[in-house]
């Protein structure tokens, strides 16, 4: 009897299998699990905006943020576990950018979502103050992977500050 009506009802609304072919197979599966938890954190969703033009040093995260280094550092790492950030070392200096997945169908949606954060105009202000900042620091003027003299001036970075920061990135 339910039977029947299941197959009444299924005729009446037309239901088809979805025609979406761009994941083929399960072999997807904990890529896309991966991708999607990966996504689902404002605070890595922030830093992912902050990439969207390049390559950015771990400093300029925790200063556009306002999040401690660790926190940025352990958000970073999801993210290259996540095979959609991937890091160098020049340095004292750690620098992240953005990767295209393995697959087509996760590269279209971090594409997709990169597209998407940069109309966000509450994102826009991360974004302004990154480039605001994005000049202070000269590594490759320095050849050392010491921090600039003026950085600490204009981003108005006390003492203290300097000497905490100095630490983390040893």
């Amino acid at each position: 009897m339910y039977e029947n009506k299941f197959a009444q009802y299924q005729n009446k609304v037309n239901l088809q299998k979805p025609k979406v072919n761009f994941m083929k197979s399960d072999n997807n599966l904990p890529e896309m699990e991966s991708l999607f938890l990966a996504l689902a954190d404002k605070t890595r969703l922030r830093l992912l905006n902050l990439m969207r033009g390049g390559e950015i040093c771990v400093f300029f995260f925790t200063e556009v943020t306002g999040e401690n280094q660790p926190k940025v550092s352990r958000h970073l790492a999801y993210l290259k576990n996540a095979g959609i950030v991937s890091a160098r070392r020049e340095g004292k200096w750690m620098f992240y950018k953005i990767v295209e997945p393995k697959t087509s169908s996760a590269a279209k949606i971090l594409r997709d979502t990169l597209e998407w954060l940069e109309t966000q105009s509450s994102l826009q202000a991360d974004y302004d103050k990154l480039i605001q900042i994005s000049g202070a620091l000269d590594i490759s003027e320095t050849g050392s992977g010491e921090l600039a003299d003026n950085i600490f001036v204009e981003t108005n970075m006390r003492a203290a500050k300097r000497e905490q920061l100095e630490i983390h990135l040893l």
